[in-house]
């Protein structure tokens, strides 16, 4: 990620806290929606994207293609979107995505629900190579896979879990689908202040260890968690712990294997 990106996601995330009153499902809908929309239009993704171009010029652009298309806290973070720098095409829809989690997720009851649902259907679709093939295939119609994803979840899922899911198989933006849903996963969680660990054991944890585990790993990181678990027999023994890019390993398979690389040695 560019330097401009970084201010221009910044400066996003801000206008979204300012209208935070305004915020609802709609409006993260609304946002996802535009940004399939200038996805696929490389003449409109170049125009938003160019730093040359004037911003009122911008704006001006955005109101015309959206001004009855969305919620009006929608156009607004949309016209916020298109005043910053970013430093290529592709960070301008990744950030009008970002945008339309934060929303999505803002309106929702912001209780870990909606990760734990994000984290449950990709366990599903990674244990069922059909149903993968059917939402990552690039033959396959976006509307399609919508309709699969809407007769897959409708009723079993939160809306905004729904919403999102809709939307990323809509536009996967060359990520493959548990890419997809993890990123996805992440935002929310960030959204609520909190950051998922993925937690993998050889059988699954009793609640009374989920609570110990989460506030030792929430004293650590000095934020609260949300805990995704992973049932895999090949640890043997002991929890693999991964928080975003950190891996504390404390599984059994894990020592069993340095063991043997020391006594190699």
């Amino acid at each position: 990620m560019g330097s401009a990106t970084r201010e221009a996601l910044a400066s996003s995330r801000a206008a979204l806290a300012a209208l935070d009153a305004t915020i609802d499902l709609a409006t993260g809908e609304s946002l996802l929606d535009a940004g399939r929309v200038i996805g696929s239009s490389s003449q409109l993704l170049s125009a938003l994207a160019d730093p040359s171009a004037d911003v009122s010029a911008k704006q001006a652009l955005v109101s015309r293609v959206f001004g009855t298309a969305v919620t009006p806290a929608a156009l607004e973070l949309l016209k916020a979107v298109s005043a910053e720098r970013w430093s290529s095409h592709g960070d301008v829809l990744a950030g009008i995505e970002e945008l339309g989690l934060r929303a999505t997720a803002r309106s929702g009851a912001g209780d870990g629900s909606i990760e734990g649902e994000l984290f449950a259907f990709g366990t599903t679709v990674s244990s069922d190579s059909e149903l993968e093939l059917a939402l990552a295939s690039k033959l396959g119609l976006p509307e399609a896979k919508a309709g699969l994803v809407q007769a897959l979840l409708a009723n079993k899922v939160s809306p905004q879990t729904l919403v999102i899911v809709r939307h990323l198989v809509q536009q996967p933006r060359g990520r493959r689908i548990g890419e997809l849903l993890r990123h996805a996963a992440t935002v929310v969680a960030d959204q609520a202040g909190t950051t998922i660990a993925t937690v993998i054991s050889a059988n699954a944890l009793a609640p009374a260890q989920i609570d110990r585990l989460k506030k030792s790993l929430a004293d650590r990181y000095g934020r609260a968690l949300t805990l995704n678990q992973i049932v895999d027999t090949s640890v043997v023994g002991g929890l693999r712990v991964q928080i975003g890019d950190d891996v504390i390993d404390g599984s059994i398979a894990t020592r069993i294997a340095d063991l043997r690389l020391q006594l190699a040695g």
